[in-house]
């Protein structure tokens, strides 16, 4: 099992990255979050998951840190959920989130996410519940991924603008979404590019919604 991955930035595309580890370009898919954090040239460190398929080449996903891990792998021995719907829920919610969702047995959490209808998000409350060690989290209280490293409104802006671009949706659009976001919750002024884009993609319907 590939737990971690650790080195050189070859490729950012619109659902991976291609990352070097000793000599070998490994391909990682992502949620648009991570994604958007990799620069290319530089070393990143990954917390993975590896996912093999009967029928086709095995998967590797990548995630920021070992929360996102632990909902991801948790979430694929759920009936009827694959890695594609699991990395959906961690594009629209962080970890905290959606072990707040499951304390609260909030089913409108996850039918925010696209291609979760009503019974699904039940039955998936239903079985994490019982799998997840749920806690008092307050998801405004979590930390970032790479929260640390300081940056100016303005390039994260521009930086969320890029992804949302690279998701598809028109530079005109990107714009518009980001200040309707920042105009609504001024509080996520001066917060990581991560937690914009995930509140900008939560507003526009998540990866690939309608626009």
């Amino acid at each position: 099992m590939i737990s971690s991955i650790r080195g050189e930035v070859l490729h950012v595309a619109l659902d991976h990255a291609v990352v070097e580890v000793s000599g070998f370009g490994l391909e990682v898919t992502a949620t648009a979050q991570t994604l958007g954090q990799l620069r290319v040239g530089s070393e990143t460190r990954l917390q993975t998951s590896f996912v093999p398929r009967q029928d086709d080449a095995p998967l590797l996903f990548g995630f920021a840190d070992a929360g996102e891990r632990e909902i991801f792998t948790t979430m694929l021995s759920i009936s009827g959920v694959g890695p594609r719907l699991a990395l959906a829920v961690l594009s629209v919610h962080t970890p905290g989130e959606v072990r707040q969702a499951i304390a609260e047995s909030d089913t409108a959490a996850f039918t925010k996410v696209p291609g979760i209808g009503k019974k699904t998000a039940q039955r998936i409350l239903l079985e994490l519940a019982g799998k997840l060690v749920i806690e008092s989290v307050d998801p405004a209280a979590e930390p970032a991924a790479g929260a640390d490293r300081p940056a100016a409104e303005d390039e994260t802006v521009l930086q969320v603008r890029e992804a949302l671009a690279s998701l598809g949706w028109t530079e005109k659009d990107a714009k518009a979404a980001v200040d309707r976001v920042l105009d609504a919750e001024p509080d996520l002024v001066g917060r990581d590019v991560s937690v914009v884009l995930r509140h900008t993609l939560r507003s526009l319907g998540g990866p690939g919604g309608a626009r």
